[in-house]
């Protein structure tokens, strides 16, 4: 069973960070482009981050960017968010995606697999 678990959410004060991680087991996602979202309660999941297969080509939604950055080691099958300087405003569920080929891409029609999300509350 394919399956893609986040890790490193949590509480933190604005201004602070946090870490989350993404572990691929089932198969391997060396060759797919990886992406995070994030879904605030009662609104629509949004774009946060992607990368392409080869962690070289990076895309950020501009909420985040200068703020978060998406990395992966795939030798550990891992994708990882770090979050920095945190806004009451990022607070969200956050879901770690693979895609459906080796780009990256900032539509969710082009991920095929979801982790089950990380909470990451920040509070003012």
């Amino acid at each position: 069973q394919v399956q893609l678990v986040e890790s490193g959410g949590g509480l933190v004060q604005a201004g602070g960070s946090l870490r989350l991680s993404c572990t691929a087991s089932g198969r391997t996602f060396r060759r797919n482009g990886m992406g995070w979202f994030r879904q605030a309660f009662g609104k629509e999941r949004e774009f946060v981050a992607t990368l392409d297969w080869s962690g070289f080509i990076t895309s950020y939604a501009n909420s985040v960017k200068g703020r978060f950055t998406i990395s992966r080691d795939n030798a550990k099958n891992t994708v990882y968010l770090q979050m920095n300087s945190l806004k009451p405003e990022d607070t969200a569920v956050y879901y770690c995606a693979a895609a459906r080929g080796t780009s990256w891409s900032a539509r969710p029609s082009e991920y095929d697999y979801w982790g089950q999300g990380t909470q990451v509350t920040v509070s003012s």
